[in-house]
C-alpha cells in the first residue's frame, strides 16, 4: 500500500479552501470553508479544476472523492466560478465518489450530480433553488437531474420546488449509498473505494466510456460501442494479467496499462 500524502490549497478564512489527499490510489478533495456553507469561490473552483487535470494524467491514481468539510456538503458557487469546473469533473475517466456529508444544494448539488457514485447522509438535504430567485441552473442540473432521478422527480424539485432528504434522494435514484452517521458515511466511503481500487483501471474507465456514451444513443449503438470497447480492452496488459491470475488463482496486479 503507498504511503498516504496530504496537502492543503490554503487562503485566509474568508476565501475558503481545498484540502487534498492522497492515499492508495484515491485522491480525495475536502471543499473547506464550513462557515460559508462550503460555498466554491472561483480561486476554489481553479484548484478543483488544476486537480481534476492532474488526477486524470496521473497514473498513480486510479480515483477521485469530492466531500465538505463540517456539516455541509457545497451550499453552491459564486457567480465568478469557471462554468466549466462541473463538466471537467463529469469528463474524468476516472471513477469518482461525491461524499455528501451534510446538504448539497444548487450548484453544490449539481456538481455531486456529476460524480459516477454518490454516497450521502440519510439526514442530508437536496434542493435546486434557483427558479425561486427567478434563475435556472446552468451547471447541468436540468439535464442530470432527470437521467438519475426520473422527469417527474426533476419537475417535483426544479419547479415545485421540493426539497428531499437522503433517504428520499436513495429512493429516486439520486443517490447511490446511504449512510445514517458519519461513522457510517465514513466506513461507507471506504467500502466504496477498497471495491472501485480492485477493478481493473482500464476496464473501469471503459466500463464508464460505455455506460455514458451508450445512455443516449439507440441499443444497437451502444451494443456496437460496447463491442468495440471490449475489443480494445483484449489488446490492454491488464486484461492479460487478468486472465492470468485467473488461471493462477490469485489477485491481478492490474497497472492501468
Amino acid at each position: 500500500m503507498k504511503k498516504s500524502r496530504s496537502s492543503a490549497v490554503r487562503a485566509s478564512a474568508k476565501s475558503g479552501s481545498i484540502k487534498i489527499a492522497s492515499a492508495s490510489g484515491c485522491v480525495t478533495a475536502t471543499l473547506s470553508w464550513p462557515s460559508n456553507g462550503n460555498r466554491i469561490n472561483a480561486a476554489m473552483a481553479a484548484e478543483l479544476m488544476e486537480l481534476f487535470e492532474r488526477a486524470e494524467d496521473d497514473g498513480d491514481l486510479a480515483m477521485l472523492a469530492i466531500t465538505g468539510a463540517g456539516d455541509v456538503f457545497c451550499d453552491g458557487f459564486a457567480p465568478e466560478v469557471n462554468p466549466n469546473l462541473v463538466e471537467s469533473l463529469a469528463v474524468l475517466s476516472k471513477p469518482t465518489v461525491a461524499i455528501i456529508n451534510g446538504d448539497a444544494s444548487d450548484e453544490g448539488m449539481e456538481l455531486a450530480m456529476a460524480s459516477d457514485i454518490r454516497i450521502a447522509l440519510a439526514d442530508a438535504r437536496f434542493a435546486l433553488t434557483q427558479p425561486s430567485r427567478g434563475e435556472m441552473p446552468r451547471f447541468g442540473g436540468t439535464q442530470r437531474l432527470p437521467r438519475l432521478a426520473g422527469i417527474a422527480n426533476a419537475m417535483r424539485m426544479l419547479v415545485g420546488g421540493a426539497t428531499i432528504d437522503g433517504t428520499e434522494a436513495m429512493r429516486i435514484g439520486l443517490v447511490t449509498y446511504l449512510a445514517n452517521n458519519r461513522e457510517e458515511l465514513g466506513a461507507r466511503a471506504g467500502e466504496v473505494a477498497q471495491a472501485v481500487l480492485t477493478r481493473g483501471p482500464v476496464a473501469v474507465r471503459m466500463v464508464k466510456d460505455a455506460v455514458r456514451k451508450g445512455y443516449d444513443m439507440t441499443l444497437d449503438q451502444g451494443i456496437r460501442l460496447e463491442e468495440d470497447l471490449y475489443a480494445l480492452l483484449q489488446t490492454t496488459a491488464d486484461r492479460a494479467e487478468g486472465v492470468r491470475a485467473f488461471l493462477d488463482k490469485r489477485k491481478p496486479l492490474f497497472r492501468g496499462a
